[in-house]
Formats: structure tokens, C-alpha cells, sequence
């Protein structure tokens, strides 16, 4: 199956997903006991007042009308405009995207140089102390959750060695040195559990390939290591890591949401947080959007890498796990996101 039919796939399950997504979090946000014409008038909060504010905020109309009227202007681009500061919504995430994909992507990095590095490690030295210091490692990594590990470096480099910032954001333009330590410490919280994840999966694979016939036979023709290792090896092998990095992705992005309270940086996360609070659904919404869109174009683009790397998954594949694909066999993740 080429890649272009793997994208039009890939786009045909993510409409779906976005009108659940957007569903769901506009009946949530229409139902919550917060109503936000009592926050805006304050003491003038009178039941005359309460209903006309509602009135011009449209939301005296039936439930599905409501939602109707928001998707067609999403469709149009338009997100709506913030009920409490009549700022466009769309000019807001705007403004705090760059927050947001700053720390997931710093953190994505992270996570595949620190995987991909320690997973070759361990296959390499298999059976070594490296191998077993790997796998404990990547163990105990995996059962940290990234508000536990940043909670511990909030520790670590605001009070025991406070050489870091623990809070506030640097935007790059003004200074890339500050913007770069604004975001390092919840990129690496956010990256320890994608990292185990990939060295797991590419030291089992490749421990696995290295005992085919292919390496097998570069050996024989008397390849240098570096060449078996980067030319056949590694592509072969890089399946499992690359689904299980399909999976880490939307944790990535989701956990950068919420790295961003606890570390007080203005991206989507607190966007969105405070608009939950306020009950500005207008808001909520439109964070709760981007935030999917960007998920599943992230995991469209780890599709192709798969495809790129695993011809052999061009073709229909089985619904595997990570831990289940092989080498030859892949399940991208798109294919995983409809499970």
C-alpha cells in the first residue's frame, strides 16, 4: 500500500476522532454546574441580567444547534472569541503554541536520542553490565509518571541546586540561551518514559536481527560493524521503536499540557486549565482541537517514517502491539489509534 493511501486512511480516521473529541468536550463543558454570565456580571449577576448575557452568548439555544453552529465556523477557521476576554480564540493559541510544541518537541528529541542511544547500547553489549544497567533502567523509568519525575527535578535544580528556572517561559526570539533552560527540565520529565519505552522495543529488535540471516551474511562479506549496524541493521529493526514512539507521541504532547501548571508556563495547558475553571467553553474547545489535530498529524508523520523504513508494512497489517511487531511487520499508528 503506498503512503499516499496510508495519509488519505489516516485523514479518513481522524475526522471521526475530531468530531468525538469535539462532541464530547462541548456536552462536558455544557453541562458543567460553572456558569459563566454569573462570573462575568459579578453583584449585577440578576436573573434578568443572567438571562439576557446567555442570550448574546447563545447560550439559550438548544444544545445541538449550539454545537452545530461552532463546527461550521471551525470548518471556517473561526474558533470563536473568549467569553471573558473577548480575545479571538484562535489568536490566543496562536500565542501559546509555541510554548506547548517548544517542550513536547525538545522532550521528543530527548526521548529518541537518549532511547535510540541506550537501546543500541544494550543490544551491542548484550548480556553486559550495560545491558543489565539498561534494562534496570529502563524499568524503573517507565513506572515514573512525568508530574512524579518533575515534582523530583523541580527539587533537585530549584532548591538543592538551583542553577535552572523552575517556572516562567523565554520565548526563543528574545533570548535562545533562556528560552532553551526555560523548558529543559519539563522536557526531560517528559521524556524519561518515551525513552525507556524506545530502548526497550530497539534492544529487543535488534538483539533479534542481529541473529538473521541478513547481518549474518554482511558479516561473512566482512562489513565493518559501524556499516552493519546503521546500513542493515538498524532499519530493519527500527519497527517496534518507531510504533512504540507512534504511542509515546500523543502522551508527549498531552503531558506537556499538564507539565506546563506545574511548571507555570503559559502554553495550551494553562490555556486550557483556565478556561475549564472560568467555563469558557469557547476556549476549551478550541485548546481541546488543536491539541488532537496536532496528535494525529504527529502520528501520520510516524506513519510514513515507518513506511519509509519498513517497505513490508505497506501492505494491510495485522493489529499488533509494539511489544508484538516485528522487524518485517509493523503496525503504524494510525492503524493503532482506531483500536
Amino acid at each position: 500500500m503506498s503512503a499516499a493511501i496510508w495519509v488519505l486512511h489516516g485523514l479518513g480516521r481522524a475526522v471521526p476522532v475530531l468530531f468525538a473529541t469535539a462532541g464530547i468536550t462541548f456536552l462536558l463543558s455544557a453541562f458543567t454546574k460553572q456558569e459563566p454570565a454569573d462570573i462575568l456580571l459579578g453583584e449585577a449577576a440578576t436573573p434578568e441580567a443572567v438571562a439576557e448575557l446567555n442570550h448574546e452568548l447563545g447560550r439559550d439555544r438548544p444544545l445541538l444547534v449550539q454545537f452545530g453552529s461552532w463546527i461550521a465556523q471551525a470548518v471556517q477557521g473561526d474558533l470563536g472569541t473568549s467569553w471573558f476576554t473577548g480575545i479571538p480564540v484562535l489568536t490566543t493559541i496562536t500565542d501559546r503554541m509555541p510554548v506547548s510544541l517548544s517542550i513536547a518537541g525538545l522532550a521528543l528529541v530527548i526521548a529518541v536520542v537518549l532511547g535510540a542511544s541506550a537501546g543500541i547500547a544494550a543490544a551491542l553489549l548484550r548480556d553486559s553490565w550495560v545491558d543489565r544497567l539498561v534494562t534496570l533502567a529502563a524499568s524503573t523509568l517507565a513506572t515514573l509518571p512525568p508530574f512524579v519525575v518533575s515534582i523530583g527535578l523541580i527539587l533537585l535544580f530549584g532548591v538543592a541546586l538551583p542553577f535552572l528556572p523552575t517556572g516562567g517561559y523565554v520565548p526563543f526570539e528574545r533570548s535562545p540561551g533562556g528560552w532553551l533552560a526555560s523548558i529543559i527540565l519539563p522536557a526531560i520529565a517528559l521524556s524519561l518514559e518515551a525513552a525507556a519505552d524506545i530502548a526497550r522495543q530497539l534492544r529487543t529488535a535488534l538483539v533479534r536481527t542481529y541473529e538473521e540471516n541478513l547481518v549474518i551474511g554482511a558479516r561473512l562479506r566482512g562489513l565493518s560493524p559501524a556499516r552493519i549496524l546503521f546500513r542493515h541493521a538498524l532499519p530493519h529493526a527500527s519497527g517496534p521503536a518507531l510504533a512504540a514512539l507512534g504511542i509515546q507521541v500523543p502522551r508527549l504532547i498531552g503531558g506537556a499540557i499538564i507539565a506546563e501548571q506545574i511548571f507555570s508556563l503559559p502554553g495550551l495547558g494553562l490555556m486550557a486549565y483556565d478556561g475549564a475553571m472560568q467555563g469558557d467553553q469557547p476556549v476549551v474547545l478550541g485548546a481541546v482541537m488543536v491539541t488532537v489535530v496536532v496528535v494525529l498529524i504527529s502520528t501520520l508523520i510516524v506513519d510514513l517514517l515507518i513506511l519509509a523504513l519498513n517497505p513490508a508494512a505497506r501492505t494491510t497489517p495485522a493489529r499488533t502491539t509494539p511489544a508484538q511487531a516485528t522487524p518485517a511487520r509493523t503496525t503504524p499508528a494510525t492503524e493503532r489509534s482506531s483500536l
